[in-house]
């Protein structure tokens, strides 16, 4: 059975269809096993829905504080590649926006990066800025949000993609020190990512699938290496040969942008991967994904998985290519700690998003759902299902 869900604070309840509400995010959960004209009852669920919420708002007010909230002036340093960059900032950005439409304590604010050295700048602003709780947002941001943390032991830090541990001067110190004001957020991608290298194996006309990344940094590479490790397994268990470009599981290394910003690049990168044959491609890079969704509508020669977000909502201008999408909870995770700040449930106890906790999920098919048959949506269901249990590891 297929679960609709779109992620906030209110979840109305209509037979056995679950409606929770978000901004950037829609999912079904284990869609695969639905078939087309399920698709279509839901569709029309869905106009009730809406017509049902805007009743029950018509009748609220604006959004109060809770009862246990206090002034909360939550922000967030982005990384590069814009608030709205369809992927990685625009659903951070969500989160935080979702926290503060839910309690009128809370507000927010974001600076973006240009280039990494604007980092420990825009850190230094919104401490100085009086914010109670400062989330970095990737990977790359983790020194400057230790440093800070480290000097400001009287301000919440949490950090997307990172262990928010410090690790020394050059990086090797491990287990590095952690502290009581930094809470790291972390995703289990891989294993949404394995389900997405099934269904692209699975679907492919020739036998070739790809995947590229922004930067050969774990945050990326997990996505890659779950996606592959995917393909494998279909490989394995179909008797296929399916082959992928991009990516070496056994190297740790494939093809990447060199960032998040150079979107000629990307897009000649989608062109190579399809003149070496390859029908599905996976790119983990942010918003360049658009890059080679917008190369995909033209050349018509291959479908788009998108990545971090669900990519039919944040960018559906190209939903005629979209396969599906591997959806990192970035926004769930910092909503969540924005209000426990509100409500003085802060903890740096971390959080790791999953498949079994849906911190990471796969999208629906959407208007590509004709193209992934009945009984390879019920495998991929499956499949998601054994690795929530550990019979199948997606490492």
């Amino acid at each position: 059975m297929r679960v609709f869900s779109i992620v906030t604070c209110h979840t109305l309840e209509i037979g056995a269809i679950f409606l929770p509400f978000s901004p950037l995010t829609t999912r079904l959960t284990d869609t695969e096993t639905l078939n087309y004209s399920l698709e279509e009852t839901l569709k029309k669920t869905l106009k009730f829905v809406a017509v049902f919420a805007a009743a029950a708002l018509a009748f609220g007010a604006a959004p109060a504080a809770t009862a246990a909230s206090t002034p909360t002036k939550a922000c967030l340093a982005l990384d590069t590649g814009g608030v709205d960059d369809k992927s990685f900032n625009a659903s951070a950005w969500s989160g935080a926006q979702a926290a503060a439409k839910a309690d009128k304590n809370v507000t927010v604010k974001y600076l973006a990066a240009a280039a990494d050295a604007d980092y420990a700048p825009n850190i230094k602003k919104l401490v100085d800025e009086k914010c109670n709780i400062i989330i970095g947002v990737g990977f790359l941001i983790n020194n400057a949000i230790v440093a800070a943390a480290k000097a400001n032991p009287t301000v919440n830090f949490a950090i997307v993609d990172q262990d928010g541990e410090d690790h020394g001067a050059d990086g090797s110190v491990y287990p590095g020190t952690k502290f009581a004001n930094l809470k790291p957020l972390q995703f289990s991608t891989n294993e949404s990512a394995f389900q997405a290298g099934y269904v692209a194996a699975g679907v492919s006309k020739t036998g070739k699938v790809a995947t590229y990344g922004g930067l050969n940094i774990p945050p990326v590479t997990i996505f890659m290496d779950g996606f592959a490790k995917g393909v494998a397994h279909y490989n394995k268990a179909k008797g296929k040969t399916v082959t992928v470009l991009g990516w070496d599981t056994a190297k740790k290394d494939g093809t990447f942008v060199g960032g998040f910003s150079d979107s000629a690049k990307a897009l000649q990168i989608s062109k190579n991967f399809e003149q070496q044959g390859a029908d599905v491609i996976f790119p983990v890079a942010g918003g360049l994904g658009g890059a080679t969704a917008g190369n995909s509508m033209t050349s018509k020669k291959s479908v788009v998985i998108w990545v971090d977000t669900d990519g039919y909502v944040a960018a559906p201008q190209y939903k005629s290519v979209l396969l599906t999408s591997v959806v990192k909870g970035v926004g769930t995770s910092v909503e969540a700690v924005i209000k426990d700040q509100a409500n003085g449930k802060f903890s740096s106890t971390g959080y790791n998003g999953n498949l079994k906790n849906a911190g990471t999920f796969l999208a629906p098919y959407h208007d590509l759902i004709r193209k992934v048959p009945t009984a390879l949506r019920t495998e991929v269901t499956k499949l998601g299902n054994d690795i929530r249990s550990g019979k199948v590891s997606a490492k």
